[in-house]
């Protein structure tokens, strides 16, 4: 799989070839998937009308069945109460609904013990049609009293026709054989609205069955005929007519919506439901049966009304598939002659770039994309051969301003100091970290016996031409500090000698200038417009020193800059500082600030002003997080004990 993976990267006619037929397969699939629901949704609206009217068909024909039935028994009723004084017609009557409805099974006219009484106790005609022969006997014994028979009491109690639900009627000494049928029964009254017996029409369930079944919508539907109770009347598993129920099986394994099904069919309702039956999910389209209080259902096993969509689908999903791995094929192998060329002069550039710069190009005469890359590489060429000759130069030049910086750098560097004072009670230290190769930061210091003057400024801008402002400041600094002027009058000095008609560049510099006194502690300072120096010890540990802000240096001539002093600062420790720290940034440009600051300078502990410096320096490194710096950074501490 990774080789393949790495020959289709390495092969643009390949990667080409399979992007059109990714973009085509999602147009196929999008465009057959919705062709597929919608046919799928039709064949299924098909199906259920289909399956729905072959239901109602067989629904009409049996309810024809029956009342044909009906109609037979309710023609032969006048007949019979009108002759109830001729016994023997009774056997004529039977014999003929027989003769008229051939479908029927039977048929009986009993009456009630004794109504004839030189007939004895029974007395019924009944007539029996067995594969198209009927005969005609008298019914009820000792041995089948039929006055207990459901077809017999059903009509009598309930005083009106009705049909039974099914049941096996056999007599031994009848003429019937043992057949599971079903009856309509019908009251017999005298002309003064007693009841004297009844009149039964048997159908057949073996006949009526074959006639339900022998409906089938698809190949493997079948259907179902229950009665009232749920008890099954037709079923193609015969073990299971009379004997159980549609809820039978739910008793063992529970299915609810098969327990639903057959609730719904009891009710007398009408509708479809979609279930598994035998482990196969199907339609059951299901429709009462007039006023019996049956129920008969098709079912349709889904595969058979899905079975030409599936097919169709297969062969649709595999012409599909066939045409797109031709199409990938055909794409693959046109694509790949069309890139020939471009192949070619990909060769042609990698010699380009080992370094032979001479080497002549494929002429393709041709005036598409192809051709004028082609041109293009011709003229890439040309001018590559001569930036090769300029970047020579500038790269000589650069190697040449590389080191003069780098001169620069060690000559800045050397106008701060190094090294400072190891005096007892005195603790001192100071970095400064150019942005670029030079800066325009400085600090500086000179111990004139007991006195320390000090200094920490930021030149505006950056590179050569602030690390030369910020010579000359330091080296007005040193020589204004040897004549021991006190701070605010080295600043005026400084001011008019860097502005005016002189300041050409217009560069200015912050600049925190002070005079210690180390006997003492007394401390004399200027701020000219330079951040607020962080003071320890005391009340005030870890606070920002308040006082006066002048203009920085070098921005207006002739000004009086004023000057502060502190009683002793002897154990408070004094930071000072450029903005390359509290403003030093991250990645995401968020910047150190002034409450980290504070924050860590008052709860470092203070070791040493070198301690103090690198602690800093560590914890703007990690700020940075790898942001190349943006400002040059200074930072000075001492500490008179």
């Amino acid at each position: 799989m990774k080789i393949l993976t790495t020959y289709i990267r390495q092969s643009l006619s390949k990667r080409l070839s399979l992007w059109i037929v990714v973009f085509a397969t999602i147009i196929f699939v999008a465009a057959l998937g919705f062709m597929f629901v919608e046919s799928r949704r039709a064949v299924r609206e098909e199906a259920i009308s289909h399956a729905s009217q072959i239901l109602e068909s067989t629904v009409l024909r049996i309810n024809g069945i029956m009342d044909r039935v009906e109609v037979a028994t309710n023609n032969t009723d006048w007949l019979v109460t009108r002759h109830l004084d001729a016994p023997d017609s009774m056997f004529v009557y039977s014999r003929r609904i027989l003769q008229n409805n051939p479908f029927l099974n039977g048929c009986s006219i009993a009456f009630e013990p004794h109504f004839f009484k030189d007939r004895g106790r029974f007395f019924s005609a009944y007539s029996n049609n067995e594969n198209g022969v009927i005969q005609t006997t008298q019914e009820g014994n000792e041995k089948y009293v039929y006055f207990y028979m459901d077809w017999y009491q059903l009509c009598k109690l309930l005083d009106r026709p009705c049909w039974t639900e099914p049941f096996l009627d056999f007599n031994p000494q009848d003429i019937s054989s043992a057949e599971m049928i079903c009856s309509y029964c019908k009251p017999l009254k005298n002309s003064s609205g007693e009841y004297v017996g009844t009149i039964s029409v048997d159908l057949s369930l073996s006949w009526l069955s074959k006639t339900i079944s022998s409906v089938k919508p698809y190949p493997h539907s079948y259907s179902i005929m229950i009665g009232q109770g749920g008890t099954f009347f037709v079923h193609p598993d015969t073990t299971k007519l009379f004997f159980q129920t549609i809820f039978t099986e739910t008793l063992e394994h529970p299915d609810t919506t098969l327990t639903a099904l057959g609730h719904a069919m009891q009710r007398g309702e009408e509708g479809m439901r979609q279930l598994t039956l035998d482990n196969e999910d199907c339609y059951v389209f299901y429709k009462p049966l007039g006023k019996t209080g049956w129920s008969v259902a098709i079912v349709c096993h889904e595969s058979d009304i899905f079975g030409g969509y599936n097919r169709l689908q297969r062969y649709v999903i595999g012409i599909v598939i066939a045409g797109l791995l031709l199409m990938l094929f055909f794409f693959s192998r046109i694509i790949a002659r069309e890139l020939k060329p471009l192949r070619q002069l990909a060769q042609e550039a990698e010699t380009i770039a080992s370094g032979q710069f001479d080497a002549e190009l494929p002429d393709f005469k041709r005036i598409d994309e192809i051709g004028h890359l082609s041109q293009s590489f011709g003229h890439m060429q040309k001018s590559l051969v001569d930036y090769i000759k300029e970047l020579k130069t500038t790269t000589a030049q650069k190697a040449s301003i590389e080191s003069e910086l780098n001169v620069a750098n060690s000559i800045q560097m050397s106008m701060l100091p190094s090294v400072f004072p190891d005096r007892e009670g005195l603790d001192m230290y100071a970095s400064m970290t150019p942005a670029k190769e030079v800066g325009g930061d400085l600090y500086g210091y000179l111990l004139i016996g007991d006195k320390l003057y000090f200094c920490v400024g930021d030149v505006s801008g950056k590179g050569v031409p602030a690390s030369l402002f910020m010579a000359q400041v330091t080296r007005l600094f040193r020589t204004l500090a040897v004549q021991q002027m006190q701070p605010a009058e080295i600043c005026t000095r400084m001011n008019n000698a860097l502005s005016g008609d002189e300041n050409l560049t217009n560069m200015f510099v912050t600049l925190f200038i002070g005079l210690v006194e180390l006997q003492t502690g007394h401390l004399m300072f200027c701020n000219a417009g330079h951040n607020p120096p962080i003071i320890g010890g005391g009340e005030h540990h870890g606070e920002f020193l308040k006082m006066f802000s002048n203009y920085p240096i070098g921005i207006f001539p002739d000004l009086d800059f004023q000057g502060e002093e502190i009683d002793s600062i002897k154990g408070c420790p004094l930071f000072i500082y450029t903005d390359g720290l509290n403003e030093a940034e991250n990645l995401e440009h968020d910047q150190f600030g002034d409450d980290r600051l504070l924050n860590i300078l008052r709860n470092t502990h203070f070791d040493s002003a070198r301690q103090v410096i690198e602690t800093l320096a560590i914890e703007v490194e990690n700020h940075r997080n790898g942001a190349d710096p943006n400002d040059d950074l200074t930072m000075m501490c001492l500490r008179v004990n």
